[in-house]
C-alpha cells in the first residue's frame, strides 16, 4: 500500500517573503522599549517561539524581559509588521506550488509561529482564505517551534499521520520541530538561512525557494 504523503508548510520566508519586514518591525519594537539588539541576531530568531525569544533576548542584552514587557514588545511588533503590509508579496513559485498540490489530490496545511494578526497579512497576500485551507497559528497551540506543537495540528487538521508529512520551511526552528515530531523536513534558502544549517538541522532537501521546490516536487514524494 502506497502511503501518499501531505505538506506542511511554514510561512514566513516560506511562501511569503516577509522575513526582513519582521525583523525591522522587532527592531522598532525593541528600539522602542530602549533594548538594543543588532539586526543580524533579530533575523537568526525569526521563526521561534515568543518564550524561546524572550529567553535568548536575556541571554544576549542581559535586560529584564517579563511577561509584561514581552506582551508589550509583541504588540509593538504586530503593529510596525501590519504597517509594512504593502511590501508583502508571496515567493516565487508559491502560488504555483499550492496550486499544483491542490490540482494533484496532495493535501497541504499552513503551520506558522505567526499569530493570526500577523498571520492574516501574509496570507492575503499570498491569496489564502483560513476558512477554506488548514491554517494553524501560534495563537491555536501551546508551544511554537522548535517544539513540535504547530505541524502536529497541522496534520491532525488534515487528518494525517505526521510520519506521513512532509514540512517545509526556512528556518532551522522549522527543521528541529520536523524532526521532533518524525516529519521529513524540507529546507528553503529564500528566508536567509545557509543550506548547511538546515541540514545540520536535519533538512532531507534543500531548494532555493518554492518555485524550485516544484520543479524537483517528485523527489519530495510529490508526484506530477
Amino acid at each position: 500500500m502506497r502511503i501518499e504523503p501531505v505538506f506542511l508548510f511554514d510561512l514566513d520566508g516560506t511562501l511569503v517573503d516577509s522575513v526582513y519586514q519582521h525583523v525591522l518591525a522587532w527592531k522598532q519594537a525593541l528600539d522602542s522599549e530602549g533594548i538594543e539588539l543588532s539586526v543580524w541576531r533579530i533575523h537568526r530568531k525569526i521563526g521561534m517561539s515568543g518564550g524561546l525569544f524572550a529567553n535568548q533576548l536575556v541571554r544576549e542584552t542581559g535586560m529584564a524581559i517579563d511577561d509584561e514587557r514581552l506582551e508589550r514588545l509583541r504588540r509593538k511588533h504586530a503593529e510596525a509588521y501590519r504597517g509594512m503590509a504593502d511590501a508583502i508579496r508571496p515567493l516565487p513559485g508559491a502560488k504555483d506550488l499550492l496550486t499544483f498540490l491542490t490540482a494533484a489530490g496532495i493535501p497541504w496545511a499552513i503551520a506558522t509561529s505567526g499569530r493570526l494578526e500577523t498571520a492574516a497579512v501574509n496570507l492575503a497576500a499570498l491569496g489564502v482564505d483560513p476558512g477554506e485551507v488548514p491554517v494553524v497559528t501560534r495563537d491555536q497551540v501551546k508551544f511554537a517551534k522548535p517544539d513540535p506543537d504547530l505541524f502536529l495540528a497541522a496534520a491532525a487538521r488534515l487528518d494525517a499521520p505526521i510520519e506521513t508529512a512532509v514540512v517545509v520551511g526556512d528556518s532551522i526552528w522549522d527543521m528541529l520541530a520536523a524532526a521532533r515530531c518524525r516529519a521529513l523536513g524540507v529546507g528553503l534558502l529564500c528566508g536567509g538561512y545557509g543550506a548547511s544549517e538546515l541540514q545540520q538541522a536535519t533538512a532531507f532537501r534543500v531548494y532555493d525557494d518554492p518555485a524550485d521546490l516544484l520543479v524537483h516536487i517528485d523527489e519530495v514524494g510529490g508526484r506530477r
